[in-house]
């Protein structure tokens, strides 16, 4: 049995999707570490994971890209944020390796600078993916603004046009970090993004093709493992049971970002369709919203999404994909609001699916959410065709799958090195 580290950026979207990954390694006879923001330290800990925090500054560094004016400058703030922390990764989970001696490696597909020292250390690793991959590919929209996806010969020629750009403008953002980076590991340069997003060995990816765009074919390192589906166990609000109305569910960002306009739309909107409005505030304060306390309402900063689901007719949300694929895991269909981050692409894959509709901000308000739910209750029948294609995944084991394999192909060649194996 092997030593694991799993290396998180400060983020529960990219910390939850992993945990039982490193839940069904430990059942499998593995020691498992953990890296991750420190208010959830205690929480994985319970679950027999041997959790420490990340490095405090890294913590601090918050993503800022809810500041940006539109979806490129957005894009290169959150890639500046990916850089600044990857500098100061390097130390922790260098620190981290020599203190747990591991033999493989996971790491978050945000933490450039945990790759770099993964990929130096000589150690089978892997990268996860809880969001749509920027990979570029032939038919595939580039990724980032949310372009419909077009097979015409004028949609070709526009993804190649914004695909140039977009790439071009990410490699001269991050690359000087992550080759710093590269260098300060006695690493060659990569040239570009898409380099950096073929490095790992194995990329386990969480979602499957039945919410992607169709690819002729994917890269031999990725794994289409399905949707995590680890999240905290809660048990059902004692208020739920009273309310008779068929529920939406009404979500903004954990990170924060300038979406507290959904909550307020819905709360205006919603009750007068016969909905009972239940809100995450998440960022923002319930006492923030002017009707959190009226008939048929209620806003709470967080709760356990999951028994809410399970009554909810319709999910309104910003596109996170924790919330999204949740959603769909029970047939949801959902409306989303997109602002920025993967959301316009998270936005426009339901929409293709035909399990949701789109809303952009620049329209939201009372009478257009709500003309938008009703148009999403009538697509229960492509919420439902995901959840089937869901039901049949198993992240959990495909990624400890994944990394075994990994292990086997180094002993396999005959690998011998300084770390340890747990007996």
């Amino acid at each position: 049995m092997a030593r694991i580290l799993i290396y998180t950026s400060p983020a529960r979207g990219h910390l939850y999707p992993v945990i039982g990954a490193g839940v069904e390694l430990t059942a499998r006879g593995h020691e498992v570490h953990v890296r991750t923001l420190a208010p959830e330290v205690d929480r994985v800990r319970a679950l027999g994971l041997r959790t420490e925090p990340i490095a405090a500054e890294i913590e601090t560094r918050e993503m800022d890209d809810w500041r940006g004016g539109n979806p490129m400058e957005s894009l290169e703030l959150g890639m500046k944020t990916f850089g600044e922390r990857g500098l100061l990764e390097i130390d922790d989970v260098d620190a981290a390796l020599k203190e747990t001696q591991a033999d493989a490696l996971l790491v978050d597909t945000n933490s450039w600078g945990a790759q770099t020292v993964a990929e130096a250390s000589g150690r089978p690793w892997a990268t996860f993916q809880p969001y749509f991959t920027p990979l570029p590919a032939p038919g595939i929209p580039p990724f980032g603004p949310g372009l419909r996806r077009s097979t015409s010969g004028a949609g070709r020629v526009r993804d190649a046009l914004m695909r140039r750009l977009i790439f071009s403008k990410m490699s001269r953002v991050a690359m000087p970090a992550v080759n710093t980076m590269r260098g300060r590991v006695g690493l060659p340069p990569l040239a570009g993004i898409t380099d950096l997003l073929r490095r790992p060995p194995r990329v386990f990816y969480f979602t499957t093709e039945a919410l992607e765009y169709p690819r002729t074919q994917w890269p031999e390192s990725f794994r289409l493992v399905g949707p995590a589906r680890w999240v905290p166990p809660a048990d059902p609000p004692v208020w739920l049971a009273a309310i008779e109305r068929p529920i939406a569910l009404v979500t903004c960002s954990t990170e924060r970002q300038s979406d507290r306009g959904i909550v307020e739309a819905a709360l205006a909107g919603l009750p007068q369709k016969g909905l009972f409005v239940v809100a995450t505030s998440a960022a923002y304060g319930p006492e923030e919203f002017a009707g959190a306390t009226a008939p048929n309402c209620r806003v709470e900063r967080y709760l356990s999404h999951g028994p809410i689901i399970k009554r909810a007719r319709v999910v309104v949300c910003h596109g996170g994909m924790g919330i999204t694929q949740r959603a769909l895991s029970h047939g949801v269909p959902l409306v989303i609001v997109p602002f920025g981050r993967d959301q316009l692409e998270v936005a426009r894959r339901v929409e293709y699916a035909g399990a949701g509709v789109r809303l952009m901000p620049s329209r939201l308000n009372a009478d257009t959410l709500a003309a938008a739910v009703t148009k999403a209750e009538s697509m229960t029948d492509g919420a439902k065709r995901i959840a089937a294609a869901f039901a049949a995944a198993d992240a959990d084991s495909a990624v400890a799958d994944g990394l075994e394999e990994l292990l086997r192909e180094r002993t396999e060649r005959g690998v011998v090195d300084q770390f340890s194996v747990v007996e």
